[in-house]
């Protein structure tokens, strides 16, 4: 049986330390603020980052070299026989493009790059279940073939604080993001697959919590079998706010009883399009093998 270790990116939330913990490698996204390079949880920490942000930093988000992945590659494939690598979104980010390339090239039957759409902690549980799958004693392809079989079956609603940094990165005109922040509008996106893209509008924090609730429960209901059934996993995550987030997770519990809720930050590559106060939910449907 072939020794299978699992690799993502920081986009799914997992820090260097709990990739260690879990024994998950993680690649730390690249950042470049101010016109100086930064890693992820390598030297930019969460704090640091919104205290850039704050600043009005100019921030923009890279992708790991394909020098800094085959070194990570080489040195794993000293210990292991293949690599289940899991990127973010191909549909987020050009990182999965790149790493197919390499992969296919020098790599052929050692490293198996998995474009199963997803980000933050819908990525975070794919890369716990490819662990799993591993350890089950499942091959490198029968494990490629479960976490693509459930590509799609994955939905994340975020709700925003300010409109700022859409507006700052262009995905919305200012006549846009002056009208909502005059009308204290508080939008809700989503992420379905390879897109973030508009949800829905509320006028106060609590209706846009109630908003995200009630879409979990529709995709719950309609594409994953209902609540009885329990085959998904309900997450969440947020931006800066930790004390706004754990009142947030404890509504959700209240909202889902019986469902225990993961509850993660934001990555920072998402989090620097939406800025801090941001809170998140997601449902993903389970892996079976």
């Amino acid at each position: 049986m072939s020794k299978i270790a699992v690799i993502t990116d920081s986009n799914s939330g997992i820090t260097q330390s709990q990739g260690k913990e879990l024994g998950i490698f993680v690649v730390p996204m690249p950042f470049t603020i101010n016109n100086e390079d930064y890693f992820e949880d390598i030297n930019l920490t969460q704090d640091e980052f919104y205290n850039k942000l704050a600043e009005d930093a100019t921030v923009s988000t890279s992708q790991p070299s394909p020098d800094s992945l085959m070194t990570l590659w080489d040195k794993v494939l000293k210990e292991y026989d293949q690599i289940i690598y899991i990127p973010m979104s191909s549909g987020l980010s050009g990182s999965c493009q790149s790493a197919f390339m390499i992969a296919s090239e020098e790599y052929e039957g050692k490293v198996f790059v998995v474009d199963n759409q997803r980000i933050s902690v819908t990525q975070r549980q794919s890369a716990l279940d490819a662990k799993e799958m591993a350890e089950a004693g499942l091959s490198a392809e029968e494990i490629v073939e479960k976490l693509m079989e459930n590509k799609f079956e994955s939905s994340i609603y975020i709700m925003l604080d300010t409109l700022y940094y859409l507006k700052k990165g262009g995905r919305i005109t200012p006549a846009a993001a002056a009208l909502g922040t005059l009308l204290r509008l508080k939008p809700v996106l989503q992420i379905q697959g390879e897109k973030l893209d508009a949800f829905a509008k509320a006028r106060t924090s609590s209706q846009g919590k109630n908003i995200m609730i009630n879409a979990i429960k529709a995709d719950i209901e309609n594409r994953f079998g209902g609540m009885e059934a329990k085959d998904f996993w309900i997450s969440c995550a947020y931006t800066k706010n930790l004390e706004s987030a754990n009142a947030w997770k404890k509504e959700l519990e209240d909202a889902f009883p019986g469902f225990d809720i993961n509850m993660d930050p934001l990555s920072l590559s998402v989090a620097c399009h939406i800025g801090p106060g941001a809170l998140a939910v997601t449902v993903t449907k389970k892996v079976h093998f």
